[in-house]
């Protein structure tokens, strides 16, 4: 299963994406989208992926130990949601008109409509294991609640998108040992039924 660095892999995953389908039009670099909070001072960007909630994901279970060699065992990894919000920098919008920046949403929700899964082993080359994929789809959360997460990091609500990302499959970093076979017995035994085939 994937390790730690996945949170960070789907968000980089994300931006990449968006910078190759969104640049030069209607963006002119990718440069100007970034991994970022909105609460950030003195950035120049045009486009932030700000995750604002990591929850563990209660609808998946998984609950088997994972077998590592012949004498190690893991816990089983733990699935994630991950909780994205895709804004326009207000401090760097250098002159954006309200349709320019309303075209920039439509942009984005349209190259994650068309790209709205990832295979974990694409975003860790090294993964054995296939893995469900990763599937960023539209937050189901109200505009209250959307106003929220503006007003947690101090900022007016401002048009914005919410995308969740799951199921997202955290690994354990603890190594069980298990104890080694080193002795086996067997015992041979005739049933009552095979005695009295072989007394006729």
């Amino acid at each position: 299963m994937a390790d730690y660095p996945i949170i960070s892999d789907v968000s980089a995953y994300i931006v990449k994406t968006l910078r190759e389908k969104m640049c030069p039009e209607p963006i002119p670099s990718p440069n100007n989208i970034e991994i970022s909070s909105p609460s950030s001072q003195d950035v120049d960007y045009l486009v932030g992926l700000y995750l604002y909630d990591i929850r563990e994901d209660v609808e998946v279970t998984t609950n088997r130990y994972i077998q590592k060699g012949r004498a190690q065992i893991t816990k089983p990894p733990r699935p994630y949601a991950l909780y994205y919000m895709v804004f326009i920098n207000g401090s760097g919008q250098m002159g954006l008109k309200d349709s320019d920046m309303q075209k920039i949403v439509g942009k984005i929700a349209q190259i994650v409509n068309d790209n709205s899964s990832v295979l974990p082993n694409q975003l860790q080359t090294w993964l054995d294991t296939q893995e469900p994929p990763i599937v960023l789809s539209q937050a189901k959360i109200s505009l209250e609640e959307k106003v929220r997460v503006w007003q947690a990091i101090n900022k007016p609500y401002q048009l914005s998108l919410f995308y969740r990302a799951a199921p997202v499959y955290l690994s354990s970093g603890e190594i069980i040992e298990t104890p080694r076979v080193t002795d086996a017995s067997f015992e041979i035994g005739i049933t009552g039924e095979e005695r009295g085939d072989k007394a006729k």
